[in-house]
């Protein structure tokens, strides 16, 4: 028995708040002690709250959950009000507010996301295995490319030919090499994910899925070994198998999507992954990929509706790396890296882009991010 939970599970969840049973009888069954968890559910008024609340009694571990008029009373009550507005409304990076409760715990030593339309991977213990990598060093693959863009799910590119969400066009058919050796210290450890892979709109379109899915699935003998992007390489990072050390928040800011006068979304677990590798890579950090894995039961919509989000950032998506690759290649803490990132960020001509105006209104949010959190530390 631990004497608190040390592992904040952050979840955001309208459709299906029912899903975390599964991964709280995974832990059961693979001896992970379920007192170590704390899940945190972050949905919205209009959802059965007192019903999740049941739930998470009924499963028999501690958590919260937070709709809309909570997260407002908890901004409040910590004197954070002004600087709400750094998680948007109504959206999937509402996981942003998830990492401000998590800071304003210590005794939170890691954080976990997981989206509501995943389930664990029966072959895996999922929390002993993301847990067990954080703060080791493992010897794995690394991968560069001579893109600068490592696709996670290379390992079998050459019978699926698939890219991740958030990969660059421009970055396609690269060329890769690979070199096992010993990583730095592991911060972020990513699972991926069979059935449903995490692919942007044009990708599905091309792939033939009109309701948001895919025709070509992912299953287990994709996924060989972990890995490693090297340094200096980017790579995509979903939130919706991830588990990290609280260390890393201030690097980690979900993207400011949905809520915002040019109907941008689908970036902000993409572009934190961008800003959580370059700041890991002025720090000698790593971030391990590959496992454990999630099923992910991606529920039907329609694909249109997924590009309309994507297509007004897709041109600044194919840049904003390079902006975050001009920082320097050291820092003092996670911190002092995103002031980095954002002055790297400031600093580059974003002009001739489509939507150009929206890299102002992020780097606004990600300065009053690093406020915020300077704000909540030192109530403490």
């Amino acid at each position: 028995m631990t004497a608190a939970p040390g592992v904040c599970v952050i979840t955001p969840t309208v459709r299906n708040p029912g899903f975390i049973e599964a991964y709280v009888r995974n832990a059961e069954e693979n001896g992970f002690d379920t007192d170590r968890l704390f899940v945190l559910m972050v949905t919205e008024d209009f959802c059965d709250t007192d019903g999740m609340r049941a739930l998470l009694d009924r499963l028999g571990v501690e958590g919260a959950v937070f709709g809309g008029k909570e997260r407002d009373a908890w901004y409040e009550e910590r004197g954070v009000g002004a600087y709400s507005d750094v998680v948007p409304s109504a959206s999937h990076a509402e996981t942003s507010f998830g990492l401000l409760y998590l800071w304003d715990r210590p005794g939170f030593e890691y954080g976990v996301f997981l989206d509501d339309d995943t389930a664990p991977h029966p072959d895996f213990d999922f929390f002993g295995t993301h847990l067990d990598q954080l703060g080791t060093r493992r010897t794995v693959e690394h991968v560069s490319s001579d893109e600068r863009w490592v696709n996670v799910l290379y390992q079998n590119a050459d019978e699926h030919g698939l890219y991740p969400r958030g990969y660059p066009y421009s970055a396609m058919d690269e060329t890769i090499e690979t070199e096992t050796k010993e990583t730095d210290e592991i911060v972020a450890s990513q699972g991926l994910w069979t059935n449903i892979p995490d692919l942007d709109a044009v990708r599905i379109l091309m792939d033939g899925d009109l309701k948001g899915q895919a025709q070509t699935l992912t299953k287990k003998e994709d996924f060989t070994h972990s890995f490693a992007a090297a340094e200096g390489n980017f790579l995509t990072v979903c939130s919706m198998n991830l588990a990290f050390k609280r260390e890393i928040v201030p690097a980690f800011y979900q993207f400011p999507m949905d809520d915002n006068e040019w109907g941008i979304g689908r970036f902000d677990d993409i572009w934190s992954g961008l800003t959580l590798k370059k700041a890991a890579d002025m720090l000698d950090k790593s971030l391990i990929n590959g496992f454990p894995l999630c099923e992910h039961n991606k529920a039907e919509r329609s694909t249109f509706s997924d590009l309309t989000n994507e297509a007004p950032a897709l041109e600044l998506n194919e840049h904003f790396w390079e902006a975050l690759a001009a920082a320097p290649d050291e820092a003092d803490d996670y911190a002092d890296a995103y002031e980095e990132m954002i002055s790297a960020v400031e600093a580059y001509d974003f002009s001739e882009y489509d939507n150009a105006e929206f890299i102002e209104f992020a780097v606004e949010k990600m300065e009053r991010w690093l406020v915020v959190l300077n704000e909540l530390q030192s109530e403490k």
